[in-house]
């Protein structure tokens, strides 16, 4: 069983649907019991990181994702709750994240050249860097759909894909078990649903 963390912030409809279309047993929850019985868990999230990353901790559920995390649990987090796996992110100040994965999260504006639109917003090719087994199902070059101002930065043994926005920007991540994608899968398609997929099929040890 799949927990879609519930702490009052992300696009749960959709990831629950999307995980209902590849045939994944799924639960949103914001239950600690059922997310510690969970095989793997998704950490969505959207809006401002200091909002989110408050939400999780006033919960307790950052206890909880962390501690399922280093017992070897597979976890994704999407868009925002993939930036809440770094150390820290500079959104409007300096926040603690979850310190799952080592690296930082940056406004895109210091990467990119002047003039391109921020938010970066739309579909965009994966880059891949090295192999992955969440991308077993798709290919290089496929696209995925972004909308995002800042992206993961200082964290290159970490990158497995970044997508091309006049610069590379981090599109996706992974530490052993632990997985971020700085996109939305459950809005890219059938890429997407095949990443998701993938996710599902990766070997759980907690």
């Amino acid at each position: 069983m799949v927990a879609i963390v519930d702490y009052g912030v992300g696009n749960l409809f959709s990831l629950k649907s999307s995980m209902d279309m590849i045939g994944a047993e799924v639960t949103v929850t914001a239950d600690p019991d059922l997310i510690r019985s969970a095989d793997r868990i998704l950490l969505p999230g959207v809006g401002a990181f200091e909002d989110a990353a408050n939400k999780l901790r006033v919960t307790g559920l950052d206890l909880v994702v962390v501690e399922e995390a280093k017992r070897g649990k597979p976890l994704l987090g999407i868009c925002l709750g993939m930036q809440m796996l770094f150390e820290k992110s500079f959104e409007y100040g300096e926040h603690r994240g979850l310190g799952l994965i080592r690296g930082e999260v940056r406004p895109i504006a210091s990467k990119i050249p002047q003039g391109l639109k921020i938010p970066h917003i739309g579909w965009n090719a994966l880059q891949f860097k090295g192999e992955s087994p969440l991308f077993r199902y798709i290919k290089n070059g496929d696209c995925v759909y972004f909308v995002h101002s800042y992206a993961a930065m200082s964290c290159d043994d970490a990158v497995i894909a970044v997508a091309d926005y006049g610069a590379p920007l981090t599109a996706a991540v992974a530490d052993g078990n632990v997985f971020g994608c700085q996109f939305h899968p459950e809005k890219s398609g059938n890429v997407g649903l095949q990443i998701l997929r993938a996710f599902v099929e990766y070997p759980t040890h907690a």
